[in-house]
């Protein structure tokens, strides 16, 4: 394993471990409210966020482990619904972003899952006041595509799917963007990037057909 091999590693993890610390610390502070609290309404509300917290990190970890994991292990396919059970459970938990899943295979290779995974990641990301996530596949071509009254898409993310950034520029923000560079050109493919239209963020990867 090389030196960059460990840095990155190092980033997806600072990426997980910050996604996960607001709900696993809401955990954290429900329990010890709990222990304080005598008061039947304020324990039942108290126990109803404990249960959402519980979920979004329930959510986050089945969605963290298909982009960032093993996935199914060493199989080369994985089931589509997979896929879209772990961004339903990531972005579907609330009304704040409509969700749109256009994928008809049964199954997708690895390597076309997790770009999609991350490209889904990066998008929803990127609709900080909510709006709409639609994502597609077919053959070899992966389009995921967001709308909402205001994207946050930075130039460093343009930049790591891209390919045009340093590995010593790379951050915890930029490791899912680099990845899916990286996922796409081991296999021959690469991304695109569009965000010209007011409002719309398209990102999507081309690969090679098996």
């Amino acid at each position: 394993m090389t030196d960059m091999s460990v840095e990155f590693a190092s980033l997806l993890c600072s990426r997980l471990c910050h996604d996960l610390l607001s709900p696993v610390g809401a955990i954290s502070n429900g329990i010890e409210l709990l222990t304080d609290e005598d008061d039947p309404a304020m324990r039942e509300r108290v126990l109803e966020l404990l249960a959402e917290s519980v979920r979004v990190s329930t959510a986050k970890l089945k969605f963290f482990r298909l982009a960032f994991g093993a996935a199914s292990g060493f199989d080369e396919a994985v089931p589509a619904r997979d896929a879209e059970e772990a961004i339903q459970g990531l972005f579907g938990g609330d009304d704040r972003i409509q969700l749109g899943w256009m994928v008809a295979e049964p199954t997708l290779p690895k390597g076309q899952l997790k770009i999609l995974l991350n490209l889904a990641l990066i998008a929803g990301d990127a609709l900080v006041r909510g709006g709409r996530l639609d994502i597609g596949a077919e053959g070899g071509e992966v389009v995921v595509r967001a709308e909402g009254p205001r994207l946050a898409f930075a130039p460093e993310l343009r930049q790591a799917l891209l390919g045009e950034m340093g590995e010593a520029e790379l951050s915890p923000r930029t490791a899912a963007a680099w990845l899916v560079h990286n996922l796409a050109a081991g296999q021959g493919g690469s991304v695109i990037v569009s965000d010209g239209e007011p409002g719309v963020l398209l990102l999507g990867a081309a690969l090679p057909r098996s």
